[in-house]
């Protein structure tokens, strides 16, 4: 069984559904309310472990009942939490979502996740030794993803890193990372270009090997020579919420394979996860991406 060690964010995800956006000191009354559980790193903790993997989660919660709840979910998934701090005097991260006329806005609070330090990585340490992959975001704080990727390069683990939100980051440790997963926008952002820059340019000055995302498009890849392409898949779109997360703990859990078949995979496991609502709702099960691989043409 592929071991997964993912160090990211948890968080609450408080979704209101509104007939519009309401105006500033405006009361109005919305159409539905649901707690949904997300934050990046538990959102690619859970794709992993759907997918046959042996995951353990590096991250932070509240002494609250979102925290509670939040490690409730992720052990229902299987994923190994002996790494997961609860801060007291802390509450639980949180993204406060509203849905109306089609669009959304989102309040984030880190919480916990803020306080998840370089030490908590340390005190990792056995668990990412014994690592296939690492897997680390940007919603912690940038010296704990530095932490990881060093820690994971000095092991001799690959690490994964995912650049969401987008930052830039120093070129010294960046290039450390086994290989780096952006999008275009998060790309130039990573690297200081201009945000219309030729992606295939921008993945050739990258200090590190890169599996670029481009939605329905597919994924490009690098590593020595030139970028190449795998197409995405045809599917229908309920909720595009969660396929870079999904992507991201597929590509990790078929490292070993090698990037050219890793990348198919996270491709197609992202396209099966948008034909379900919400981020880990779509997240499909190893027999399910088999299934649709096979359907697929193998």
């Amino acid at each position: 069984m592929v071991r997964i060690v993912v160090v990211g964010s948890i968080n609450m995800d408080l979704v209101t559904l509104a007939p519009r956006f309401p105006a500033p000191g405006e009361t109005l009354l919305g159409n539905r309310f649901l707690t949904v559980p997300g934050g990046k790193g538990a959102n690619q903790a859970v794709a992993a472990a759907r997918l046959g993997a042996e995951v353990a989660l590096v991250g932070a919660v509240g002494a609250d009942a979102f925290g509670q709840q939040l490690r409730d979910g992720l052990r229902s998934e299987g994923i190994d939490l002996g790494q997961l701090a609860t801060l007291e005097h802390e509450g639980s991260g949180t993204a406060s979502i509203t849905v109306a006329e089609g669009d959304n806005q989102i309040v984030v609070v880190p919480a916990a996740n803020a306080r998840l330090t370089p030490t908590h990585v340390e005190r990792a340490r056995p668990c990412i030794a014994r690592a296939d992959a690492v897997l680390v975001q940007m919603e912690v704080p940038l010296e704990t993803v530095e932490a990881t990727v060093r820690l994971g390069h000095r092991l001799g683990v690959p690490v994964i890193l995912n650049p969401a939100p987008a930052q830039r980051v120093p070129r010294d440790w960046l290039a450390l990372a086994r290989y780096v997963t952006p999008n275009q926008h998060e790309l130039a952002t990573l690297l200081g270009a201009a945000p219309d820059d030729d992606f295939r340019a921008l993945m050739q000055q990258a200090p590190c090997p890169v599996v670029l995302t481009r939605g329905a498009e597919g994924a490009w890849y690098r590593e020595d020579a030139a970028a190449i392409h795998q197409p995405g898949f045809e599917v229908p779109v309920v909720d595009t919420t969660g396929a870079g997360d999904t992507f991201n703990g597929a590509l990790a859990v078929f490292l070993g394979e090698g990037v050219a078949a890793a990348t198919r995979m996270a491709c197609a496991a992202a396209a099966l996860s948008v034909g379900k609502l919400g981020a880990q709702g779509g997240m499909p099960t190893r027999r399910e991406l088999e299934a649709f691989l096979a359907r697929s043409g193998g």
